[in-house]
C-alpha cells in the first residue's frame, strides 16, 4: 500500500479572521494544510506545537506585531516566513526581508498571488529547484560549503543558519564562481522566470547574506559588481 503525501502546513497569522478565512480557502484550494492563530503570541505557540512548513504572517497586529513575531521566531526556526502588510513602503519590505522573511505581498492582496507565492516559497526548499535542477550535490569554494540536499551552509566548518531563500541566493552564486549574476538573473534562478521581486529585496537578501557569514568571521563571500549585479567571492579566510 502506498501513502499518499502529507499535505504541506501553512499557518496563517492575521487578527482579522477575514482574511484568514480568505487565505485558508485559497491555500486549502491548492492542496495545502491551514492552521489559524489571531496573533503574535499564539502564532509562537502553533509554531512550537504544530511545526508548520511556512508562516503567513501580518505585520500590523496588536499585543505582538509582526516584526517582533519574526524576530522571536528567526531566533528559534529557520520556518519559510511570508509578511503580509497594509503598508505599501519599500522601507517596510526592505526591514521585513532584513528580519528574516522569505517574501512580502501588500494589502489588499489577491488570494491567487498569495497562493503562488506561498507554493514558490515551498518549491526552493523542496528536493528540486526552480526550472527543474536538482538541489542536490555539494559545493565546496575555499571555505565555503554548502550541502544541498541536507539544505546546510557552512564557513570552515561553522554551519551558518539560512533562510530558504537566502540558501537558495547563495547556491545560485556558487553554482557558477566567477559569473556575475544580475539581480534579475538571481531572480529567475531563486524565484523563477516572471516573478515579481524588486531589486532591493535581493539586495537586502545579500546584506543578509553577508551580515550571517561575517559573524562566523567570512568577510569574502560575496562581491558587488556596481551596476552589474553580485559574483561569489574567493570565500578565502583573513589570513589567507
Amino acid at each position: 500500500m502506498i501513502l499518499s503525501p502529507m499535505p504541506r502546513r501553512i499557518l496563517i497569522v492575521d487578527d482579522d479572521p477575514h482574511i484568514r478565512q480568505l487565505l485558508g480557502f485559497a491555500l486549502g484550494k491548492s492542496g495545502l494544510d491551514t492552521i489559524e492563530a489571531e496573533d503574535g503570541e499564539a502564532a509562537l505557540a502553533a509554531v512550537a506545537a504544530r511545526a508548520p512548513d511556512l508562516v503567513i504572517l501580518d505585520i500590523n497586529m496588536p499585543r505582538m506585531d509582526g516584526l517582533e513575531t519574526c524576530r522571536r521566531l528567526r531566533a528559534q526556526s529557520d520556518v519559510p516566513i511570508l509578511f503580509l502588510s497594509s503598508r505599501d513602503e519599500e522601507i517596510d519590505r526592505v526591514i521585513g526581508i532584513e528580519m528574516g522573511a522569505d517574501d512580502y505581498v501588500v494589502k489588499p492582496f489577491s488570494p491567487r498571488e498569495v497562493t503562488a507565492r506561498v507554493q514558490a516559497i515551498l518549491r526552493r526548499g523542496a528536493t528540486r529547484g526552480p526550472g527543474g535542477e536538482c538541489a542536490g550535490g555539494r559545493i565546496v569554494h575555499n571555505s565555503l560549503s554548502i550541502d544541498g540536499e541536507g539544505w546546510r551552509a557552512a564557513w570552515d566548518g561553522t554551519d551558518v543558519p539560512l533562510t530558504v531563500t537566502e540558501f537558495a541566493t547563495l547556491r545560485t552564486l556558487a553554482s557558477a564562481p566567477g559569473r556575475v549574476f544580475s539581480r534579475d538573473a538571481i531572480i529567475d534562478h531563486v524565484h523563477g522566470p516572471g516573478f515579481a521581486v524588486t531589486d532591493r529585496t535581493i539586495d537586502s537578501h545579500i546584506r543578509n547574506l553577508r551580515a550571517k557569514f561575517a559573524a562566523v568571521g567570512a568577510t569574502t563571500l560575496i562581491e558587488t559588481r556596481a551596476g552589474i549585479g553580485y559574483t561569489l567571492g574567493p570565500c578565502t579566510a583573513a589570513d589567507d
